[in-house]
């Protein structure tokens, strides 16, 4: 497997433990609308929400260990969970600073930094990585009879355990110039405000294509390099914790995309509606209504991105400079506001109450402001140029059969997955299944043999190859549904 399909598929685990994030906004939001001033202090109510939500919040770092050590595990078993928390609890034991100091004779008020935050989403992502190909490794070793109770899948735990030791010894002496490292960048990218956000923004629309927008996302959302933006925004401090938390900073990360996902690609779906065909406005309003639904309401924007991202790669590359430009308004004029799942109104009308929330109904006007742009940017660039963007295809009829392929075959899973099967090659093709969100992730033995006509002509918005083993299969929010019946019929 080649290193971009490997980071793909640490990447594709990530989304495991975000996953539970909406249940810490959700938490969270409750409790401030509850009680916005004291946030707790003031109702019994609003004290259980918000701890309640905190819980999920100060706990994931060991929550990546386990999610990705579960992500990547080939099969999805609990098993491959277990180890990644039993090698969590190793290192982060061994490696608090009361154990170093036993361990270098050290005066614990001497002992370094790094290792009073030893607990981290880092630290949680590298033990579940290394806990999931130890799993993959031997979770199928049989031992003697003797000790056959510990075979296989019981097995694993075990050998993690031993594992992390070596481990632990290993960063007793270079987590020190890691975490040093991981600061320096941290504090580098904040040094640059604004201007560092609106970077972040625009690598953040530009990975998608390739799934690496997830691996990103973990160092300014969570605590890899010190930004921790999520954690610090929903846990939703009023003053400054160890230089975190912070009015009006807190949250830049993440403020910017709600002009964008609520308002500027709905702009862009009512560009590529009315510049579609005539015979085919029809299909295409269809199309970008519940695009345009999903991620005004939730903030996903998959679905619309994918139906122009490779069709007009130049819009996507616009689109891209757009989100940048977006949050580093946002962050400059310190309109913020923050989510627990994605930049849409459900997560805005949540936080809204949240203490580091500040002026964030300005981004309704910035995202109205955006709205016209992306309509008359994206109306002109594809006219000018006759960009063959949805409803605009040459060959009409492959755009028929797209659409009642679709609407013949979502309801019914199994087919969909059998036919799934067959474009891809066939089981014997197949080597890993998995999805994220809105794709299929597979590994292959040959991505030749994937037919890309079919799959779009069976529904699917997008297929990416990556390389000659990697390929990602845009279908939707079925997506997890249809490799789960992908993995029974293989």
């Amino acid at each position: 497997m080649g290193v971009l399909a490997y980071l793909q598929r640490i990447g594709r685990s990530l989304m495991v433990p975000v996953a539970v994030l909406p249940a810490a906004a959700i938490l969270l939001g409750v409790g401030y609308w509850v009680d916005p001033e004291g946030w707790g202090a003031n109702s019994i109510i609003a004290a259980f929400l918000i701890k309640s939500g905190a819980a999920i919040i100060d706990n994931m770092p060991i929550l990546f260990a386990i999610g990705v050590a579960y992500g990547m595990s080939k099969d999805k078993d609990g098993a491959a969970a277990l180890s990644g928390l039993v090698g969590f609890l190793v290192i982060t034991t061994l490696l608090s600073p009361s154990s170093v100091s036993l361990l270098t004779s050290t005066p614990v008020d001497q002992v370094s930094p790094a290792f009073k935050k030893i607990n981290n989403q880092f630290v949680g992502i590298l033990v579940g990585v290394m806990s999931a190909e130890l799993y993959n490794r031997f979770s199928g070793v049989e031992l003697h009879k003797a000790l056959a109770f510990f075979s296989g899948k019981r097995l694993v735990p075990i050998i993690v355990s031993v594992v992390m030791l070596f481990v632990s010894f290993a960063l007793l002496y270079i987590w020190p110039f890691i975490f040093d490292g991981l600061v320096i960048f941290g504090e580098h990218i904040k040094n640059l405000g604004a201007v560092g956000a609106g970077i972040y923004g625009f690598f953040n629309r530009l990975l998608i294509p390739v799934g690496l927008h997830h691996a990103l996302n973990s160092v300014f959302w969570f605590d890899v390099a010190g930004i921790n933006d999520i954690p610090n925004f929903l846990g939703g401090q009023k003053s400054i914790d160890e230089g975190k938390a912070i009015i009006g900073i807190t949250g830049r990360y993440q403020a910017g995309f709600f002009p964008i996902m609520m308002f500027g690609l709905p702009g862009a779906a009512l560009a590529m509606y009315h510049t579609a065909k005539k015979g085919n406005k029809d299909k295409t309003a269809s199309i970008m209504l519940a695009s345009s639904f999903a991620a005004f309401f939730t903030g996903i924007t998959e679905p619309l991105e994918f139906s122009f991202m490779f069709v007009a790669p130049q819009l996507y590359f616009i689109h891209a400079i757009l989100t940048s430009v977006s949050v580093y308004i946002a962050a400059s004029m310190q309109w913020i506001s923050g989510f627990g799942f994605s930049a849409g109104l459900v997560d805005m009308l949540l936080q809204s109450r949240n203490p580091l929330a500040v002026n964030w109904y300005m981004l309704i006007l910035q995202g109205l402001v955006f709205f016209v742009i992306y309509y008359v940017v994206f109306r002109f660039v594809i006219v000018t140029f006759n960009l063959k963007t949805p409803g605009r295809e040459d060959d009409e009829a492959d755009v028929e059969q797209t659409e009642s392929s679709t609407q013949n075959t979502t309801t019914d899973i199994n087919t969909l997955a059998q036919q799934y099967l067959t474009i891809v090659g066939g089981k014997e093709n197949l080597t890993n299944i998995d999805a994220c969100i809105t794709r299929l992730r597979l590994n292959v033995k040959d991505s030749n043999l994937i037919n890309e006509a079919e799959a779009k002509a069976l529904g699917a918005m997008a297929v990416i190859k990556l390389g000659k083993e990697g390929v990602q299969i845009v279908v939707g929010q079925q997506a997890e549904k249809i490799a789960d019946q992908m993995k029974k019929l293989v």
